[in-house]
């Protein structure tokens, strides 16, 4: 295991930072997704008391990362590869309706703002090195400004919340896969140049291109760790740590911005 879920929490909000701690645990895959979250075992790792770890807990049960089972407990999410499968058609067409969008309605200063976010994910240790692509939540997660400058309100709420926080999971899955960040890298690049040209149509081409390119790698993933599986063996997927941006000497994810 990483040491995600074993550095003490120094929190603005604690429960604000035991959820981002625990959210940044299941998108890394050191909490897994069917496994058991024991609260006892996590509020002596992270050093804090039950009470706003159970309030962090259900924080991360409304944004479908953890579900309570009566009488089993709380685990991580996990889809049925029918079900992720289903969930990844459907972010391919709506955020190719968005980018469509976004095309049209992003401001210059939007645009801009993009791509020094893409310069800032460039100099990660992780994308450099080929191994992962991890973007912090929000604002400064290429695929969420993009959602949002479409100025559609339903797109957004199906995109930045409903499903926003269980596609993070499989989207970081899918860049650790050999030479996939890299890739996904310029495939972004390639989204932006079509946005700055203010040509909707390409947009959704490359948008829908980039996310065809992400699930194809989630599935190869989840079929090489059902047959490793199959054979007694450990699964093959093992991500990095994630402690927030990486490559450019901040502190993690969990303790925030100020």
């Amino acid at each position: 295991m990483s040491d995600i879920l074993s550095h003490k929490v120094s929190a603005r909000s604690l429960v604000d930072a035991l959820a981002e701690r625990i959210e940044a645990a299941i998108i890394s895959g050191d909490l897994q997704p069917g496994s058991k979250v024991r609260e006892q075992t996590l509020a002596a790792s992270l050093g804090v008391s039950r009470g706003p770890l159970r309030e962090a807990i259900r924080r991360l049960e409304g944004r479908k990362l953890l579900q309570r089972t009566p009488n089993i407990g709380v685990r991580v999410t996990a889809l049925s590869a029918a079900d992720l499968n289903e969930v990844l058609q459907l972010r391919e067409v709506l955020e190719g309706l968005a980018c469509s969008l976004a095309a049209r309605n992003m401001t210059d200063q939007e645009l801009n703002a993009l791509v020094e976010l893409l310069n800032q994910h460039q100099q990660q240790r992780s994308v450099q090195e080929g191994t992962g692509y991890y973007q912090e939540s929000k604002d400064f997660d290429f695929h969420f400004r993009i959602v949002k400058g479409s100025r559609n309100a339903r797109l957004i709420q199906l995109l930045c919340e409903d499903l926003y926080y269980l596609l993070r999971v499989y989207r970081y899955k899918s860049s650790t896969k050999p030479g996939r960040a890299k890739q996904a890298l310029k495939e972004h690049k390639d989204v932006v140049a079509a946005l700055l040209r203010r040509d909707p149509d390409d947009a959704e081409r490359k948008m829908r291109l980039h996310i065809a390119n992400a699930r194809r790698h989630v599935e190869e993933q989840i079929k090489e760790a059902a047959g490793a599986q199959g054979e007694h063996k450990p699964p093959p997927f093992k991500p990095r740590v994630i402690t927030g941006r990486q490559g450019r000497g901040d502190k993690t994810a969990v303790q925030g911005r100020k």
